[in-house]
């Protein structure tokens, strides 16, 4: 595995050389099949102060129900204060916590037709993207929640969304390939793949070079954003690669898998660094403290956290009564929220103790 093409440069201005898929303009729509409920509206977020960043003692802080179906997508907003959540079956709803009390801030109902695969909100703090297996990507303004662009063009379900640092660029991974948009204008880039293998999970390196996407085949996939090549590509487990992270010094690439396992890739050198086992069944999510110290895994047994310099296991989390289906630590590094197929999210941390 090489490092070609992680060095700097304009993002956006090399994707001149995908203008000519561009051409080929998918269709963007905007759609007005939603409604959003402002629930608690008048809450006022507060700092989490309670908290400490350090999950070897974590504690359930909170559970918080308002899903009808599996809790299939979690992501903080940049700030910490806001928590999202997605929902599975034909539920295709929306909620916004505030993570520091529990209280629901506001509901997106009809976000989408079917489950909603996969949420991130742009570094920026402008924009909420979601996707969802009707096909669908769709973006809303943060700041007042009003729906603004979908885009469509992927013909089968959209499992996963990635966006580059800058907050310029959204890729989206389904089971017909890789696509790429910009936030900015909300138009179509291009298609960085089409009907490989089946996309279930992108990431983004911390400098925006780096796109990695893993299939069903087990595959990993490493491409350079800026020319939209191929950088190398290995087959990293047994079974479907259900999620992959970025380190945040973006020197290791680490991947769950349905084979049970984690493991932790050097980018560098392609050279597999460690296998943490301990899960009995599917992983199903993963997510690493901004700090870069601890990683959580999740699935049937709960959420594992680990010593990401060691591999040691340091807790498991047993809150939830069925699988653990969506991870997310808030980037201030005080909180993890889990989601699961109990409907259910819990909010996880470690109370400060009495001065």
């Amino acid at each position: 595995m090489s490092s070609e093409g992680r060095g700097g440069g304009n993002f956006l201005g090399p994707y001149i050389i995908l203008a000519f898929m561009a051409a080929v303009a998918l269709p963007v729509i905007t759609w007005e099949g939603f409604y959003i409920h402002q629930a608690h509206a008048a809450i006022e977020i507060t700092p989490n102060s309670q908290t400490t960043s350090s999950f070897a003692n974590a504690q359930l802080l909170y559970t918080l129900r308002g899903h009808r179906g599996t809790v299939k997508s979690l992501a903080f907003s940049p700030d910490s204060r806001i928590l999202v959540s997605g929902g599975a079956e034909n539920e295709g709803v929306i909620r916004l916590w505030n993570p520091v009390n529990g209280k629901k801030l506001a509901d997106i109902n009809k976000a989408h037709q079917t489950a909603v695969e996969s949420l991130v909100i742009s570094p920026d703090g402008q924009t909420l993207a979601s996707c969802s297996d009707d096909n669908t990507i769709n973006l809303w303004n943060l700041r007042n929640l009003k729906f603004s662009r979908s885009f469509v063009g992927h013909t089968s379900n959209v499992l996963s969304l990635a966006v580059s640092p800058d907050s310029k660029v959204l890729v989206s991974g389904a089971l017909d390939g890789i696509r790429l948009w910009d936030l900015l204008q909300q138009r179509p880039l291009g298609t960085l793949v089409g009907f490989d293998n089946l996309i279930y999970t992108l990431a983004i390196s911390p400098d925006g070079q780096t796109l990695a996407s893993g299939d069903n085949k087990g595959v990993i996939k490493l491409w350079n954003l800026s020319t939209g090549k191929l950088i190398s590509e290995f087959v990293a487990h047994s079974n479907t690669v259900s999620a992959v992270i970025f380190t945040p010094d973006g020197e290791t690439l680490v991947s769950a898998s349905r084979d049970r396992t984690v493991k932790l890739w050097n980018i560098n050198t392609g050279e597999l660094v460690r296998t943490l086992t301990g899960h009995n069944n599917w992983v199903n999510a993963i997510a690493i403290n901004p700090d870069g110290q601890t990683l959580a895994s999740a699935g049937k047994d709960g959420i594992k956290l680990w010593n990401l310099t060691t591999g040691e296991l340091l807790n498991t989390l047993s809150g939830h009564t069925d699988w653990v289906s969506a991870i997310a630590f808030s980037p201030n590094g005080k909180i993890l929220a889990s989601g699961g197929f109990d409907q259910q999210i819990k909010i996880w941390g470690t109370p400060r103790k009495p001065n």
